[in-house]
Parts: C-alpha cells; sequence; structure tokens
C-alpha cells in the first residue's frame, strides 16, 4: 500500500504548545501592570513593562516546554524552580515591600516548584527509554 498523499512531513505548531505560554505571559504582563498602576491611570512605563514581563515569561515557558526534555530530570525541575520563583519573586518586588521579602518568597516559591517538578518528572518518565539508554551506554 502506497503511503496517503497528507502525510505531514514536518512538525506542526499545536495550540497548547504556543497557546500555553502566550496565555500565561498575557496574564502575567497585565498583572505586572496593575501592581505597578496601583490604580492610578495608566502611562507608557507601565504598559512597557507588562510588554516584557510577559515576553519574558512566554518565552521562557515556552522554551522550557519545547527543549526542557533534552535536561536530565533534576536539572529540568530545577529550572522550572528558578523560573516560577524569578516570576513570583518579581512580581511581589513590583508591589514595594523589601527585597529581602521578595528574595525569601521567591525563594521558598522556587523551592516547592523544584520539588514537585522533580516528583513529576520523576514519575512520569518513560521507564523503557531509560532502559534502552542505559543499555546502548553499556554496550
Amino acid at each position: 500500500m502506497a503511503a496517503h498523499a497528507a502525510v505531514p512531513t514536518g512538525r506542526h505548531l499545536s495550540t497548547y504548545g504556543l497557546g500555553l505560554p502566550l496565555t500565561l505571559g498575557f496574564a502575567y504582563g497585565f498583572w505586572a501592570a496593575a501592581i505597578v498602576r496601583d490604580g492610578g491611570i495608566i502611562d507608557w512605563g507601565e504598559v512597557v513593562l507588562g510588554i516584557v514581563s510577559g515576553a519574558v515569561l512566554a518565552g521562557a515557558v515556552y522554551v522550557l516546554r519545547e527543549w526542557g526534555h533534552v535536561l536530565p530530570r533534576e536539572v529540568h525541575a530545577a529550572a522550572w524552580g528558578v523560573l516560577t520563583g524569578c516570576a513570583v519573586g518579581f512580581l511581589f518586588s513590583l508591589a514595594g515591600p523589601s527585597v529581602l521579602t521578595a528574595t525569601v518568597l521567591g525563594l521558598v516559591v522556587a523551592a516547592g516548584t523544584i520539588i514537585a517538578a522533580f516528583y513529576w518528572l520523576y514519575t512520569h518518565e518513560d521507564v523503557a527509554a531509560v532502559e534502552r539508554a542505559v543499555a546502548r551506554r553499556r554496550r
């Protein structure tokens, strides 16, 4: 039998693959701008802050979701922890607390995320693929 004429030849962008980072980035940027605005009149500084912070978060989430599987599970979990810790610490620092308070909150969130991400990555890893990789290394 011949192959179907519409066989895909490359990767396609899925809604989930691109939609989730864009949604998170939009929400994060809007939230950052709203914190800085503090009920006042919107100015261009807040708009730029929202766009830049949202774009940075969306880019980081996209990169971690697309190429994070290449990293060992410990480093992958640490990358998610660093991303969430920095994101939460930055948002909290916009509200005006001390730098130490924002840093401690970011570290606590990062530690919790590292633990949760490591657990998820460890329990969802493909055991058969890992066994094949270990067998190839032994040859």
